[in-house]
């Protein structure tokens, strides 16, 4: 697992404004939907991209069928998807996106060539870690000892 400080992570969510989730479901109980959803509750403009849902809409926003389809600018490309799909999003998004700051892989997925490309291209790079968890932690949000951390008490 790559290693990342809190002041990397940190200036990374505190920087990016719009982020195009990439593989988000529109099932309230995957992953994909609720990290999407957190974000969007936190203030990032939350573009969604799921080929299988294009067209559809998700938090007030038409879901895209894939990042060469998104107009509007994107600061952050979150990557819910195998880590061998990594490589055309990631090409996808140098294309689209010149003002790119940064992809993020979720948990599980990673790809060390997609990655040095994009950090060869400027852009910053996070593998195999969520931005709502590390959001959560970074920000104060999570309950130590409860659930909001997954970690069941032995007081309860």
């Amino acid at each position: 697992m790559t290693e990342y400080t809190d002041a990397f992570l940190s200036n990374i969510l505190k920087r990016t404004k719009t982020v195009a989730v990439v593989g988000v479901s529109m099932n309230p109980v995957r992953p994909s939907y609720y990290v999407a959803r957190y974000l969007s509750l936190k203030g990032y403009t939350v573009i969604p991209v799921n080929p299988g849902h294009a067209g559809k809409e998700l938090f007030g926003t038409k879901v895209r069928a894939s990042l060469l389809d998104v107009r509007e600018s994107v600061d952050m490309v979150d990557i819910f998807r195998r880590s061998e799909a990594v490589p055309p999003i990631v090409d996808q998004a140098l294309d689209a996106f010149p003002e790119l700051g940064t992809i993020w892989m979720q948990i599980g997925v990673e790809h060390a060539d997609a990655a040095a490309k994009a950090q060869t291209r400027g852009v910053d790079v996070v593998m195999n870690r969520c931005p709502k968890i590390e959001y959560q932690r970074l920000f104060g949000e999570l309950r130590m000892g409860g659930f909001a951390t997954g970690v069941i008490s032995s007081k309860l």
